[in-house]
């Protein structure tokens, strides 16, 4: 099942700081045109600069199964006062959809928050790898190791894991995050962009293969984006 299905977004909060390399490809280019080229001058979505659109506060929420609110940013660059003004009308609408998603590379930031979120939420991160080492070339965000124990301290019953970009990991290490942290779900799959243009190694078919069968065996449900053959470099 595709890790989009029935979810639609809702962007009262937009922008990151992560500056992560998949991005510049992709995600950024996106908001732009939501937010930008649809004869819009915001130009802090030009930009995707962290900021806050109050106005959207007013909004009527979409409808689908699932909401994703502030999906087109990170909110640990939020204000928190603004984020539960935001959980706040969330809330009030909880109970019109099966699932709402909160994502943030910088798990820490759900603390503020855990006592508002709606029961029927699901809290996310992304874990790319589990390496440290080489990790600034990716992104600025929180190193994997710190980002997955602030993950697992976190005490909330429904949490997932996207491994997407997936870059080279170790495959035992990976194992140990999913039994410790315990998500409901992991979303797995190789950037859709053109790897080339970013020149790191992904982990070869058979290393993700088997992370996804340890997934799937433990009970984990799995949902897949991009399965291709693995980029490396040449040596």
């Amino acid at each position: 099942m595709n890790m989009y299905n029935e979810v639609v977004t809702w962007n009262p909060f937009v922008g990151c700081k992560y500056d992560c390399v998949y991005c510049r490809q992709s995600f950024q280019r996106m908001v732009k045109r939501v937010y930008y080229c649809q004869g819009k001058t915001c130009l802090g979505c030009r930009d995707f600069l962290p900021h806050e659109h109050p106005d959207r506060l007013d909004d009527r929420l979409p409808k689908a199964k699932i909401l994703w609110p502030c999906a087109h940013g990170d909110i640990a660059f939020a204000d928190s006062d603004f984020v539960h003004r935001i959980i706040t009308k969330v809330k009030g609408h909880a109970d019109e959809y099966d699932k709402i998603y909160w994502q943030s590379k910088n798990p820490s930031c759900f603390k503020n928050y855990l006592g508002k979120f709606p029961g029927n939420s699901i809290i996310l991160t992304t874990l790319e790898t589990n390496r440290d080492s080489g990790y600034r070339k990716i992104s600025r965000a929180p190193f994997p190791s710190q980002r997955i124990s602030d993950f697992a301290d976190i005490k909330w019953p429904a949490k997932i894991i996207t491994i997407e970009p997936v870059y080279d990991f170790d495959l035992d290490e990976m194992e140990n995050i999913l039994k410790n942290v315990r998500p409901v779900g992991i979303w797995i799959g190789y950037n859709s962009k053109n790897p080339k243009k970013i020149g790191i190694d992904e982990p070869v078919n058979e290393k993700v293969n088997a992370l996804i069968a340890f997934a799937r065996k433990t009970g984990i449900d799995v949902r897949l984006k991009t399965i291709r053959a693995a980029y490396r470099r040449q040596s």
